[in-house]
């Protein structure tokens, strides 16, 4: 049942980044592609309890300065941005049995810092500016996971999770710690294993539906994740394994400042390794460990990375 854990925590956690909001308003937004899918992402486990999970996500990207950004209400030439990003995750699953619906609830707090420079295009003058900012951002939960199993070996789980505009933000800084809007991300994720090799291949995908900004008028149109992992386990508790991921801007972005822009529609690819460790502490609460590199392979409208580092930490009570 070890493996089992990390699944409901990405479902519930992996699907957001700050900044001063990707094509969106600041290029960036929620997702990062690759980091939305886990081991065992379709897997709700049938074992109640309780599970705590540590993530730490750090991103450093940017777009070309030939290229116009919408940020803050306003219009950059290019924009550089470093953002850490730190969750804990209470996570709760319920006890409904063994058959083949089981269900789970979850809650994160994030803590964002993040870094961004840019210039201004006024006239013939281009000032660059650079700020900083760091802070509680927004909360996100999910409601409810529910988890389906077709057999031992084939699983598939939905959920929604909602994310409440409770950070600082401040309409006239290109770094916050919040998007000063709702998302609404319903995901469904696939597991398939194959235990005649210790494998595993998992599928995540999710639509993202922002409300509007109502500072800056800004209206992110939604977008679509997908994330792919194949991961191949050894007897030593160690995995290795490749992330494959996507987001697709399905519409242009409308406001006053998305307009000037022709709707700032954009979308990006990421690919990169990934290795897992699972144990137990005091023979007894499983432990799981992952740490992946997704850079960025291809981009319009959003941000590119060569530095997007994910580690998570997942222990059982």
């Amino acid at each position: 049942m070890l493996k089992r854990i990390v699944t409901v925590f990405g479902v519930g956690l992996s699907l957001g980044l700050p900044l001063a909001a990707r094509g969106t308003e600041g290029a960036l937004g929620r997702p990062i592609s690759g980091t939305g899918v886990t081991p065992d992402a379709g897997i709700v486990p049938p074992e109640p309890g309780w599970f705590v999970n540590l993530a730490e996500i750090y991103y450093d990207g940017s777009i070309s300065s030939s290229r116009a950004v919408p940020v803050g209400g306003k219009t950059t030439l290019g924009l550089e941005a470093k953002v850490s990003f730190t969750l804990a995750t209470l996570l709760k699953v319920w006890d409904t049995g063994t058959g083949p619906w089981n269900f789970a609830s979850s809650v994160t707090l994030p803590y964002a810092w993040t870094s961004a420079s840019a210039a201004l295009g006024i006239g013939n003058r281009t000032p660059s500016i650079r700020q900083d900012a760091s802070g509680l951002f927004d909360l996100t939960f999910t409601p409810l996971t529910a988890g389906y199993h077709f057999s031992k070996t084939d699983h598939i789980s939905f959920s929604v999770n909602i994310w409440a505009p409770t950070g600082k933000y401040d309409p006239g800084s290109i770094a916050n710690v919040s998007l000063n809007n709702w998302t609404f991300i319903p995901t469904v994720s696939y597991t398939k294993l194959v235990p005649s090799i210790d494998a595993e291949f998992n599928v995540s995908a999710g639509v993202q539906f922002y409300t509007r900004n109502s500072a800056t008028d800004y209206q992110n149109a939604p977008l679509f994740t997908l994330d792919v992992l194949a991961l191949k386990r050894f007897a030593n508790g160690l995995g290795a394994g490749v992330i494959v991921g996507t987001v697709q801007q399905v519409d242009n972005d409308s406001g006053p400042t998305a307009d000037r822009l022709n709707g700032f529609r954009g979308y990006d690819w990421s690919i990169g390794p990934i290795v897992t460790y699972d144990t137990k502490i005091g023979g007894k609460n499983p432990l799981s460990l992952t740490l992946r590199w997704v850079p960025t392979v291809a981009s319009k409208n959003r941000l590119s990375s060569t530095s997007t580092v994910m580690a998570t930490a997942t222990i059982g009570f």
